[in-house]
């Protein structure tokens, strides 16, 4: 039985795969069982900060798992406490509380705010305003959280609590109305189109919640990690939100969650409260201290470059309809084919890409991908779009 058909007959069948089984790869390149190769335009969806398989990273992991590869969260473990304190010193935040999942890190920083405002107004505060278009997670609560309608559908009733707005004004008169914990936003919305937020509107909303004294959360489960040319999207916009989530690519493989707290609430919870068997797991801490430790300016500034180099190859190309997005997460709309059509395509012709809400194509490459290679998937693309 080869691993198409064993997948297919095994596996719970939620995830519509692209036709090729991949086996190894090393930087941006991946084979598949039969020895083709690929250039991954989409890392693992943000996962693979550094490729396939990079030696700074395997080194970190594999030195944590000669020593110790699990502890409970009852006693104390260096890589756990020395990565909070890394993170919390490069994002301007105060306490870290570690999980396994994007999704896990939004519960728990929804957890967070109606805990502050359960305390400081009263159990009747604990509606959180969500974005249109935005994505959150896929439990029951971040699906709540999430404003897109289709992901709601089947999974009725869900948890109670969010409303979802579009608009400054549209927030401002649900503040007024509702009695509300917080605000939690995307700065780039990722999954519902590669939409990057106005300064205006970031602003507003940071405004607002330091005037109605709300907590305001930034999603940066796709967006952090040096995706957008700095290390977490929100430093593109002046502010220093409550709470912050992240994910994927501090990992940079292995599974790991993160629920940064300001100031604010920084000892809002109190043991019992909270709490992962795996979270804050040495080997995964390990690894994602190399990964953060790497994403230094001089690194950051290479990805805002890469960001360019996209844009200006892609924007006037036959077949792009519109670019959008921030450093290395860029979503492309097709004008002569669907972007489903589009990945379809560029797999056949090696080059493996991904989609997004609003019929785009989403890049989202290895922040180290080099030029040469960067610039041969941009010419596939370019055929795949423009028709050939």
């Amino acid at each position: 039985m080869n691993t198409k058909l064993q997948d297919q007959t095994y596996v719970a069948n939620t995830y519509a795969r692209f036709d090729v089984a991949l086996k190894e790869g090393k930087g941006s390149v991946i084979k598949d069982e039969n020895g083709e190769e690929y250039i991954d335009m989409g890392s693992g969806i943000a996962v693979n900060l550094f490729g396939y398989c990079d030696e700074v990273w395997q080194k970190a992991v594999t030195e944590q798992l000669s020593s110790l590869q699990h502890s409970s969260n009852l006693y104390y473990t260096g890589p756990c406490a020395e990565l909070a304190q890394v993170l919390c010193e490069k994002s301007g935040m105060k306490k870290v509380f570690y999980c396994n999942s994007g999704a896990e890190a939004n519960e728990c920083a929804i957890k967070a705010a109606r805990k502050y405002a359960q305390e400081k107004k009263g159990s009747d505060y604990y509606t959180i305003i969500t974005l249109r278009n935005s994505f959150h997670g896929r439990t029951l609560t971040t699906l709540a959280a999430t404003g897109q309608d289709h992901f709601h559908e089947l999974f009725q009733p869900l948890t109670p609590g969010f409303v979802h707005a579009s608009t400054l004004e549209e927030i401002k008169e649900i503040v007024s109305s509702q009695k509300i914990a917080g605000i939690m936003i995307e700065c780039v919305q990722g999954e519902g189109g590669v939409n990057v937020q106005s300064q205006e509107f970031v602003k507003g909303i940071y405004d607002l919640c330091q005037k109605e004294d709300l907590i305001m959360i930034v999603d940066e489960v796709q967006t952090g990690n040096g995706r957008t040319g700095k290390l977490y999207s929100y430093m593109h916009y002046g502010i220093m939100p409550d709470v912050v989530t992240t994910a994927k690519g501090l990992g940079g493989g292995l599974p790991i969650g993160c629920t940064m707290l300001g100031e604010k609430v920084k000892d809002i919870f109190k043991p019992g409260d909270n709490g992962s068997t795996f979270g804050g797991n040495p080997v995964v801490c390990a690894g994602a201290l190399s990964n953060i430790n790497r994403l230094d300016d001089a690194f950051l500034a290479e990805v805002s470059r890469k960001s360019d180099l996209i844009f200006s190859t892609l924007k006037d190309a036959e077949g792009v309809k519109s670019i959008s997005g921030l450093g290395l997460m860029i979503g492309i709309e097709p004008e002569k084919i669907t972007a489903k059509e589009a990945a379809v395509k560029c797999l056949e012709k090696h080059v493996l890409v991904l989609t997004a809400g609003g019929n785009k194509v989403r890049l989202l490459p290895a922040l180290n991908i080099d030029d040469e290679l960067l610039l041969k998937a941009l010419d596939v693309l370019k055929e795949v779009l423009g028709g050939e």
